[in-house]
């Protein structure tokens, strides 16, 4: 049996969109070689057991949690069922887990070679070195989105305008930010907002970090990834996009089979690229009116297949039945399947990557989370945005101003839409057009571009497979030089 290079110990955030791209990660660093600790919540460790392979030595370990001694309810764990309000909430008591981390390193027999941490908990790499170990943190957002994020939190520059439109202080490249590209969070700050405390604790901790890993390619997201360089004075590593092994065929709780072939078996009957998907993610929702608007765009719209993964719109249950007969127009579901069954009404979940990853999907109005945004342009498929929380404003203004791979239909869950509106920027995406022919163009090169950068061959290696190699090389010669530190400080010289 071959000798194993190390432990790594990982540690994300409670929230699928944080567990998936640390989870990816840990199955890509275990084929490398690597003992794997992956740390969480109880709840979170058992919904996860069924996401393993059988033949996987990754260890799941507990780290204790109540929710009820944080004014949550009880048995919350994660953020998925969690209102906006909540969330926030939640992510501001994570620092809570401090001191049981720093047990849980504590008690480990064997030192890691590295700790990952999520970009929310900022005060684990004083932790990892305390004890002699190399620290890094893993953003699963882009590195543009998070440079906006980072930048607006430490600055609050639309707190010092009275414009609708600013720039960000240390990060004038990125361009002009609007008022309404900003979540309510960002709104409310001020110095006596728990979530504002929270950001100005966590986000100067990034620098006492030996390093951040992102998701995300170095050619395509250079201007993101050069602001954290000059910023912070890290080393910055991409290594993405992270593929979830081919071979598992569960993602992170959510269970495919019969499921899937449901899916595939609409899309092959379509004709190539006619298909539009359209998903918010797990967490993110529009209100009922827009809801409304979508659906008639979508009636109106004769010729346009569809997949819809449906969510309650906001304001009710998350996790509550689809109410197709109260928030879709009258007789929706009826027409669409009447009309040559040309569209697939989905509640909560969909096989994401392997509908984007089939010839009849032609663009996906999506969230503009990261890990979307990824796995539709590895496919080469254009983007819709309609960006509802956190970064996803700035992925949106990244991808059409600088990419040239997206067009924005609307912007958060509040504004007023027009399904006339709607219908236009569809037909711009996938229609035959000049705008439609330079996204689709555009996103078949960042599909080439992302394509190379995952190359691993004896005599190629792309840009994120070196980004890679040379971040374990980092932590593999800091726990060398570790090792001399302590072997010679215990000789005695006679």
């Amino acid at each position: 049996m071959e000798k194993k290079k190390g432990t790594i110990l990982l540690f994300p955030f409670m929230a699928q969109g944080h567990i998936i791209p640390f989870l990816t990660l840990a199955f890509r660093l275990e084929k490398k070689g690597y003992n794997i600790i992956f740390v969480n919540t109880p709840l979170n460790i058992k919904k996860l057991k069924s996401s393993l392979p059988q033949n996987s030595s990754i260890s799941l370990v507990e780290i204790p949690f109540n929710s009820s001694e944080h004014g949550l309810p009880p048995n919350t764990e994660n953020t998925d069922s969690l209102s906006y309000k909540l969330s926030v909430h939640f992510t501001t008591i994570s620092s809570s887990l401090e001191p049981s981390f720093r047990d849980l390193v504590s008690s480990l027999i064997e030192k890691p070679l590295c700790v990952i941490s999520d970009m929310f908990f900022g005060w684990s790499a004083n932790i990892a070195h305390e004890f002699g170990i190399f620290h890094v943190i893993f953003s699963g957002a882009g590195g543009f989105g998070l440079a906006c994020y980072y930048s607006m939190w430490l600055n609050l520059p639309h707190k010092k305008t009275e414009n609708f439109v600013f720039t960000m202080p240390d990060f004038q490249e990125g361009g002009n930010l609007d008022v309404s590209q900003l979540n309510p969070s960002l709104l409310e700050a001020d110095s006596n907002d728990p979530y504002t405390n929270f950001n100005w604790k966590n986000l100067p901790n990034w620098i006492n970090s030996d390093g951040i890993l992102f998701n995300t390619i170095e050619g395509l997201d250079k201007l993101g990834l050069t602001y954290f360089r000059r910023k912070l004075g890290i080393p910055v590593w991409a290594i993405g996009p992270i593929p979830w092994p081919t071979s598992n065929k569960q993602r992170a709780g959510n269970e495919t089979g019969e499921e899937t072939e449901k899916f595939i078996k609409f899309l092959d009957e379509k004709e190539e690229k006619s298909v539009l998907y359209i998903s918010f993610g797990s967490q993110n929702r529009i209100s009922t009116s827009q809801m409304m608007e979508l659906a008639k765009a979508l009636v109106n719209a004769s010729r346009l297949n569809f997949i819809w993964a449906v969510r309650p719109p906001l304001g009710f249950d998350i996790n509550m039945e689809f109410r197709a007969e109260e928030w879709l127009p009258e007789g929706f579901v009826q027409r669409v399947f009447k009309d040559q069954n040309r569209g697939l009404i989905v509640p909560k979940w969909a096989p994401q990557v392997e509908i984007l990853a089939h010839k009849s999907v032609g663009a996906f109005l999506t969230h503009c989370g990261w890990n979307s945004i990824l796995e539709s342009l590895e496919n080469g498929v254009p983007l819709l945005g309609w960006p509802i929380a956190a970064e996803q404003f700035y992925n949106a203004k990244f991808l059409e101003q600088d990419v040239g791979v997206c067009v924005e239909v609307a912007r958060g869950s509040n504004s007023q839409v027009k399904h006339d509106d709607i219908l236009e920027k569809i037909e711009v995406v996938m229609g035959i057009n000049e705008k439609g022919n330079e996204i689709r163009r555009k996103a078949c090169e960042v599909k080439e571009m992302i394509s190379d950068a995952i190359i691993d061959d004896e005599d190629f290696k792309g840009s994120s497979i070196k980004a890679m190699d040379e971040f374990l090389n980092a932590a593999l010669s800091m726990n060398k030089l570790s090792n001399d530190v302590r072997i010679n400080g215990n000789m005695s010289i006679s």
